[in-house]
């Protein structure tokens, strides 16, 4: 007779990752348990995704009025203590439908910090539990940084910086990777003054330089920003005024004072709950796993941010309901990753599909491109939306197999290029679909066609 346990499946992390995987694994009528040490969603519905939209959806919908000519001489003010009101309610919104899908799947949900004792047992709350099978899907936590005087000098993370609740006079962001950049926004478009370091040549470095030079011209131009690139943080100080910021620029150290400090370092796999004492491999990049997520112990698996991949909510998502698929059919199935989108909630947004140039250009593959500017269509001039572009590559039989967007409703556009790098579509076949003309999805259409006309 076998080893009874307490569940069949205990799934470590309350994520996309570990909800994706719980609710199809659900289907089989397994008793399983899902972790969360934090508030049930993860990081995604209670500190980033969702309150990140929300508080971002206000703050463009703030700029665009407060700059637009049609509402010139109005005494508008920004509420910032309702604006974190309007985000506790969209994450009270969405947490509710969260619970209430696991509930009706009865799913058990636990909450505390779970800890190894062996492959088959976790402490929770000073009580064990055991499971036949673990899912591991504990995301990422904020990366340690080397700036000196964090101990002793107050500042904010991406998980805080959008909660404040009156407004600082200047505020520094150090880091211009995609969650500065949507602080910078958030915050620039409130009236605050923004000074924007990147220790890179240029901000948003993983996405192409035609992005880079796009949202600089945006932050610049629009906001009032300082974009300060080839910057590294050194220390952090405080006195009775303000807080003082030493970096390093050309080998030479400055100093400058702010009111507010936000750092956007970057994140790292969390990993910290005794995976050594299951017998669990890992580096400090993440859980190593096999092209079906299964870690070195074989009764456990790794999905999501824990695994230290490109980081996405629609990628963890994949991940969770592909191993619970696997599972349930004893399947050996492999993830494609073709066609997933890394996604920027700037003012235009950013969506960068499959490949970009860079990747290619570091591969070594050639290909061929298209640009079109959001200035050569008629939604351009309707909107008044001077800056922004859609480019297309394409293979040597022109197939489509990546493409960037710089544009409003950039998002949204998204899913038709996933859809055409996923299942191989041409420049030809995407050339002569129709799109609505006066729509920012003619980019799309008239980038197609330039590819087709290149020799």
């Amino acid at each position: 007779m076998g080893r009874k346990y307490d569940f069949e499946y205990i799934i470590i992390g309350s994520g996309p990752a570990g909800t994706a995987a719980a609710l199809t694994l659900s289907r089989s009528k397994k008793r399983i348990a899902i972790v969360e040490r934090n508030s049930l969603g993860g990081t995604n519905i209670n500190t980033r995704d969702v309150p990140y939209l929300a508080s971002l959806d206000s703050a463009k919908l703030y700029h665009k009025i407060e700059t637009s000519p049609i509402y010139q001489n109005q005494d508008l003010s920004f509420s910032f203590p309702n604006a974190v009101s309007h985000q506790l309610r969209s994450v009270l919104r969405t947490s509710e439908a969260h619970k209430a899908a696991l509930e009706s799947s009865k799913i058990v949900h636990l909450n505390g910090l779970a800890h190894f004792i062996d492959n088959h047992t976790i402490r929770l709350n000073g009580q064990d539990l055991t499971a036949e099978y673990f899912i591991l899907a504990t995301g990422s936590t904020l990366k340690t940084t080397e700036i000196n005087g964090t101990d002793t000098v107050s500042y904010l993370t991406p998980d805080t910086a959008i909660k404040i609740r009156r407004s600082p006079r200047v505020a520094l962001v150090v880091g211009g990777g995609p969650t500065g950049c949507e602080i910078t926004e958030y915050y620039a478009s409130l009236g605050i003054k923004v000074l924007l370091m990147e220790t890179a040549s240029r901000i948003l470095p993983r996405e192409d330089k035609e992005v880079s030079e796009t949202i600089s011209e945006h932050f610049i131009k629009d906001l009032g920003v300082m974009v300060l690139p080839n910057c590294k943080v050194v220390s952090l100080e405080q006195d009775a005024k303000s807080k003082k910021v030493i970096f390093r620029n050309a080998r030479t150290e400055k100093l400058v004072r702010v009111d507010c400090i936000v750092l956007a370092t970057g994140s790292e796999p969390y990993l910290d709950y005794g995976l050594e004492n299951a017998g669990v491999k890992y580096k400090n990049t993440g859980i190593k796993v096999t092209k079906q997520f299964q870690t070195s112990a074989k009764n456990i698996y790794a999905v999501g941010d824990c695994i230290g991949e490109e980081s996405s909510t629609e990628r963890a998502e994949y991940e969770g309901t592909l191993l619970a698929m696997n599972l349930i059919n004893h399947a050996k199935n492999i993830a494609n990753y073709q066609g997933f989108a890394r996604v920027i909630n700037t003012s235009p947004e950013v969506v960068t599909v499959g490949y970009n140039e860079d990747d290619l250009l570091k591969r070594d593959r050639k290909c061929k491109k298209a640009i079109v500017k959001v200035s050569e269509i008629p939604a351009g001039a309707i909107y008044n939306q001077k800056i922004g572009f859609v480019k297309l590559i394409a293979d040597k039989t022109n197939h489509i197999i990546g493409a960037t967007i710089v544009a409003p409703n950039a998002t949204d556009m998204a899913g038709e290029l996933s859809l055409c790098i996923r299942h191989g579509v041409t420049a030809l076949e995407l050339a002569s679909t129709p799109h609505a003309t006066n729509s920012y999805s003619h980019l799309v259409k008239l980038a197609a066609r330039k590819l087709v006309e290149k020799k």
